[in-house]
């Protein structure tokens, strides 16, 4: 049916919509503001759903102006359809136009309008989901990396922003020299205190800058600028052409920008505000004084395991999530990875038993399809996050070395998986001429983790589980 159809998802076309698939909100009576960096599948289904929801539930105009670091083509668009997007509930099969988005720019073409949105009162909130590399920070120190060519050229003022930070850094700066209103920066990507973080790169950048009045700035940072830490939680898969197709077939008119997942989603928020913001608590969102807990509990069960599955599962010959949980050893492995995990997260009432039972069931559903490739990429920066500082912790560690070392053979540049790495090359060569172990040595270097290569226990133990990963065999 879709490719038959004649007309395109848009404002002209919202009338026409299935009754049960039309936005909660009409898009004409939202305003500008958030400014939310990410225009990608996640931000649609998750940020996106919670704030229309959160405008329609309290009457308040409350829209986004979502801003896309690279695709200037998936700005186009965003644009040629008002905003509008469908996404579908794969365990409901519902599927329902959101209407959050009032505009999309583009981070380096949209620059001069992107700077006067940014620097203007109405903005009262900025989000981000830009992935572990958009922040551009040092793994191994934590700060932001100015050795990097964008980083060095964003602090130089050589032409539009082309990082987030340089861009957020700069337009906060011009705020503070105007109107100096408050403002809220929500990071809401995979990192334990992902607030902190962003704080943290955020002043990096000013304190490198050469602007005259930094000191001032910086001050006026620690008072006007809200940096809450968040947890973010919905499964949802790159889009396919059957996604595609479905929305057609369920709207009535062809959506060029879909997106499905899974019906869980979950939004948790430290309640550190310093402007105003949605009422997303209306749509379930939930306001807690610490968000640590909740992050280690999501860091090292859910992604810990999906990073465990992806690596395994890619070695075993499984292309999907699913797949992997449909083998002998799949659901074994997110249980055993759970009990070795829970001890090392805060007791901090959380049902981490239930948690894992819950993650088991989310990973095994068919209809979700989540492919190991996606979820594998970029695991030099990703891996850092959910498994190093357990393997520091921990006395004993089999499960986290048996992961570790389906990491290690994803990375022999011998392999196609089908993952990305913006550190793919270093990690290649790591490779050339070199013993297992001396291989998993140099990896852990590679990604900032000396200490872990410097732990001949560890090292020897994921060299010694290389040989059956490599030959397509999980082994206990």
């Amino acid at each position: 049916m879709g490719a038959r159809l004649v007309n395109k998802l848009d404002r002209s076309t919202v009338d026409t919509l299935p009754a049960e698939s039309r936005p909660l909100v009409d898009p004409r009576s939202l305003q500008p503001r958030i400014v939310h960096f990410g225009l990608g599948a996640f931000h649609r289904a998750h940020q996106a759903v919670y704030t229309e929801a959160a405008a329609a539930r309290s009457g308040q105009p409350w829209g986004i102006v979502a801003v896309a670091p690279r695709s200037a083509d998936t700005v186009a668009l965003a644009r040629s359809q008002d905003g509008l997007f469908s996404v579908t509930d794969r365990g409901s099969g519902r599927t329902r136009v959101v209407a959050a988005l009032t505009d999309a720019l583009h981070l380096r073409d949209d620059a001069a309008p992107l700077d006067a949105l940014l620097a203007s009162p109405e903005i009262t909130t900025v989000t981000l989901t830009i992935t572990e590399k958009g922040y551009t920070r040092n793994p191994a120190t934590g700060h932001l990396d100015t050795e990097t060519p964008a980083v060095a050229a964003d602090l130089a003022g050589n032409g539009p922003q082309q990082t987030v930070i340089g861009r957020i850094a700069t337009s906060l700066a011009t705020r503070f020299r105007g109107t100096g209103a408050p403002v809220n920066l929500v990071s809401c990507d995979n990192a334990a205190g992902n607030g902190p973080m962003l704080a943290t790169l955020v002043r990096d950048f000013v304190t490198a800058s050469p602007w005259p009045d930094k000191e001032k700035l910086l001050d006026w940072l620690g008072i006007a600028v809200a940096f809450p830490s968040t947890v973010v939680d919905r499964i949802v898969p790159a889009t396919t052409p059957a996604d595609i197709e479905a929305a057609a077939n369920a709207l009535g008119v062809r959506d060029g920008m879909p997106v499905a997942g899974e019906s869980f989603r979950e939004w948790v928020l430290e309640d550190r505000f310093a402007a105003d913001r949605p009422a997303w608590e209306l749509d379930g969102a939930l306001l807690v004084p610490d968000a640590a807990p909740y992050q280690l509990r999501k860091l090292r069960l859910l992604n810990g395991s999906h990073s465990a599955l992806a690596y395994l599962g890619l070695a075993t010959g499984c292309v999907t999530i699913d797949d992997a949980l449909r083998t002998g050893w799949g659901e074994s492995l997110v249980r055993r990875l759970g009990a070795e995990i829970t001890p090392t997260l805060p007791e901090a009432g959380l049902d981490l038993p239930g948690y894992v039972d819950a993650l088991v069931g989310r990973f095994a559903d068919p209809g979700i399809g989540h492919r190991l490739s996606q979820i594998g990429s970029d695991g030099s920066l990703k891996i850092p996050e959910r498994w190093f500082d357990p393997l520091r912790t921990l006395e004993s560690a089999p499960t986290l070395e048996l992961a570790l070392a389906g990491w290690v053979n994803a990375t022999d540049p011998a392999h196609d998986f089908g993952t990305t790495d913006p550190a793919a090359a270093a990690l290649a060569e790591c490779w050339r001429d070199a013993t297992p172990r001396t291989v998993v040595a140099r990896l852990l270097t590679t990604v900032g983790a000396e200490d872990l290569a410097a732990d001949e226990r560890l090292v020897a133990a994921v060299a010694g589980r290389l040989p059956a990963v490599r030959a397509g065999r999980v082994e206990w």
